[in-house]
């Protein structure tokens, strides 16, 4: 059997503030496979965006390892933190986090320019991303004049353009009516169906039940894990 592409084993992670020690994860083991949908639920305050921080690189474990397509994640300097998180994960946030005074263009441009691509190839992959969401019409506008459902479809190309390893959701249909918010899960699916490996935080059980596994957190431990009864 192939290792699974993300592996959390024994994860623990504690957060110290005025003497007060706050457990938001509590020992996490984890492994999703390659082009594996899932989604991470549970209440407010049960660790998901820890968890999703971890998985993305922007934090790091108390305790416990994460091995990352077959690469330990939990000992790596800070620079090589910010080289694997450019190169393997692509990231949708539910405040879309665009840059309002870059274009629709640039900023979906912007993680590969990181990575010193030739203009050439940025361009290719910008223009496909963009094709890819229903955007290629919109290249030249700022995100302001953009639609909340539009501006998270932006979010998404993206996050895809680069080709990640893995696509981290955090709440990615929170701040979107429910037209645009299937919107997007249904070009989540799309982007699942051409291979895509997803990761998705939601507090919706509507949204949950798109993926092919959801793993229930509550206190910060995994609580269960289930199938959603529509699984084929």
């Amino acid at each position: 059997m192939s290792e699974p592409l993300i592996k959390l084993e024994s994860v623990r992670k504690v957060f110290y503030t005025d003497e007060v020690e706050t457990h938001a994860l509590d020992n996490i083991n984890i492994e999703i496979s390659k082009g594996e949908y899932v989604s991470i639920a549970g209440p407010s305050g049960c660790g998901k965006s820890t968890l999703l921080s971890i998985l993305g690189l922007l934090d790091t474990p108390t305790e416990g390892s994460y091995v990352l397509n077959s690469r330990p994640a939990t000992a790596l300097s800070l620079s090589e933190r910010a080289r694997v998180r450019n190169r393997e994960v692509g990231f949708i946030f539910q405040s879309f986090n665009l840059i309002g005074d870059l274009t629709v263009y640039e900023n979906v441009e912007l993680p590969l320019t990181y990575r010193g691509m030739r203009a050439a190839e940025r361009k290719q992959r910008v223009t496909a991303a963009l094709e890819r969401v229903g955007m290629a019409h919109r290249a030249k506008h700022l995100p302001s004049q953009l639609s909340g459902g539009q501006q998270q479809r932006v979010a998404v190309a993206r996050a895809v353009c680069g080709e990640p390893s893995i696509l981290l959701a955090d709440e990615p249909t929170g701040n979107l009516d429910s037209k645009n918010g299937e919107a997007v899960m249904d070009l989540l699916k799309e982007l699942h169906s051409s291979g895509a490996t997803i990761c998705m935080v939601t507090h919706d059980a509507r949204y949950a039940s798109h993926a092919e596994r959801t793993i229930h957190l509550f206190d910060g431990r995994v609580v269960e894990e289930s199938m959603p009864a529509a699984a084929h």
